[in-house]
């Protein structure tokens, strides 16, 4: 992506030490007051980019787009209040009545401004890729918008719903100058490294909403501390509950689980390393892994093998077989690596992170298997921010991934699969698949059903043979709450990381 972002290193060194925090007023909160616990710092809040979930956390209280999601799962007009699709590639949005946090109104010339920034030529947007097949954008009026495409884009209101893709102000967002958003909450206090004090923005569109006053939102960017902030009060929500703790809060009396499967773990690879640029050699590690072993060791069982394309179970593009492609299979994989000139093994370092227990545990485990086929893994353990930033630039042999698709349709898995779009975290660098791009742009052109299910099955065959990345397993991720929070909504599947929208309907007893 991407992506634009300020430098983290001294924010990172303070959150090392966030666990021993106190949280001054925590005991004399006021009613309306809610503090959330994040799970790292967010290395970033500028508009259109992937910096983590606490980023977007946070983005979606400041932030709307044009559509989003409802606590269900299902797409719903944000700051469009309807939108409909016309046969010469074109989408038109008719914009509710809002105004941004300076009092100005929404308008069809902000949406523009919006569009065409992160469209523009050298943008590190996250949707900068998809944004660029925009033919045209036109504005009849300050409350419709029309957006025509160069191509037929059955997905567009999907990516407009993404939280990378917030409408701002015009003329701000870049050099310099804050995005000024339409969301919720606005931003009061920043201590970097530390929290994010949101207020209720009185202006809001939905009559009612927010009901909080106040959001505190504190990085805990140690697991064990986050969990013992939940259980003692000194928070109210946190996010990322490790799989160690869910069983004892699901027994806490004060406290409630909300968990969904969706997010996943992978593997991504860097091109311009030598082996990795052999398909056989990917799908040697694929077949080299022990995906079993992953739910059971990192996710005490709360999730399942992956061995495919990561799309969910119950969906109509759901296919068991070939869902689980890539089983265990040593002898093959060694087959692969002889194949490929390594029947030796190669030495490589696998990059992850020490600050969620999920990616380091998961790289120890991949570690351990793949000796067992000849290949010496080193890890590299950063800080979080570390590791996005490493990520996006390139700066490493192959990853630990975990994230989850930017939806529910096969087509929000292309900004995690497509390794021709800008260098990600998210993806893998310099490891283009053309037939994988292609596939993608026909099931995004497409509107039939059937005829959609037929290009991702072929698109699932061509993964499970070129192997850009590498699934391992589905993850059941959670957030902690206390019994005196209600409206806050773990949303289903893939968009669980998009929980923090429902926070503006969320209230605390």
């Amino acid at each position: 992506m991407r992506l634009v972002r300020r430098s983290f290193l001294a924010g990172a060194a303070a959150g090392a030490a966030l666990p021993f925090l106190s949280i001054p007023g925590r005991a004399a909160a006021k009613p309306g007051t809610l503090v959330f616990g994040l799970s790292s710092y967010p290395p970033s809040l500028l508009p259109w980019v992937q910096a983590g979930t606490a980023a977007g956390t946070v983005n979606l209280c400041v932030h709307r787009g044009l559509t989003s999601y409802a606590p269900d799962g299902t797409l719903r007009g944000e700051l469009a209040e309807k939108f409909d699709h016309d046969d010469k590639n074109g989408w038109t949005f008719h914009l509710r009545k809002a105004v941004f946090h300076d009092g100005s109104p929404v308008t069809s010339a902000d949406v523009k401004w919006t569009l065409e920034q992160v469209a523009a030529a050298g943008s590190t947007a996250y949707m900068a890729p998809q944004f660029r097949g925009v033919a045209a954008i036109e504005t009849p009026d300050a409350a419709t918008v029309r957006i025509v495409m160069k191509e037929p884009t059955a997905t567009l209101p999907l990516w407009l719903a993404q939280y990378e893709m917030p409408i701002v102000a015009h003329g701000t967002g870049i050099a310099g100058k804050p995005a000024i958003g339409c969301g919720p909450f606005t931003i009061a206090a920043q201590d970097h490294g530390v929290s994010v004090t949101l207020k209720a923005f009185p202006h809001f569109y939905r009559p009612g909403l927010p009901k909080l006053e106040t959001l505190r939102m504190v990085a805990y960017a140690d697991e064990t501390a986050r969990v013992a902030a939940l259980r003692t009060g000194d928070v109210d929500i946190i996010e990322y509950v490790p799989w160690n703790a869910m069983a004892a809060i699901e027994a806490n009396p004060k406290l409630a689980l909300q968990t969904t499967n969706g997010p996943f773990m992978y593997l991504t690879f860097n091109g311009s390393f030598k082996p990795f640029a052999d398909a056989r050699v990917r799908r040697a590690i694929a077949l080299g892994v022990k995906r079993e072993d992953i739910v059971k060791a990192v996710f005490f069982g709360r999730g399942s093998p992956l061995g495919g394309m990561p799309i969910p179970p119950g969906t109509p593009f759901y296919d068991a077989k070939l869902a689980n492609g890539w089983t265990y299979d040593p002898t093959e994989a060694k087959k692969l690596l002889a194949e490929a000139g390594y029947a030796q093994g190669f030495s490589c370092t696998l990059l992850a992170t020490a600050q969620y227990s999920m990616h380091m545990q998961t790289a120890v485990l991949v570690q351990q298997n793949l000796a067992a086929l000849g290949i010496q893994v080193q890890l590299a353990l950063p800080d979080w921010a570390t590791r996005v930033a490493l990520g996006n630039r390139g700066q490493y042999q192959f990853a630990v991934g975990g994230t989850s698709a930017d939806s529910n349709d096969p087509d929000g898995l292309s900004a995690i699969i497509d390794s021709s779009l800008a260098p990600s975290v998210a993806r893998s660098y310099d490891l283009p698949v053309p037939k994988i791009a292609a596939l993608f742009a026909q099931g995004r052109a497409e509107f039939d059903p059937a005829k959609r299910r037929a290009i991702y099955d072929q698109l699932q065959r061509v993964l499970l043979a070129e192997a850009p990345m590498v699934s391992l397993a589905w993850r059941s991720q959670g957030y902690g709450l206390s019994r005196k929070v209600s409206g806050f909504y773990d949303m289903p599947g893939a968009l669980t990381f998009f929980s923090g929208t429902t926070l503006e309907q969320t209230s605390i007893a």
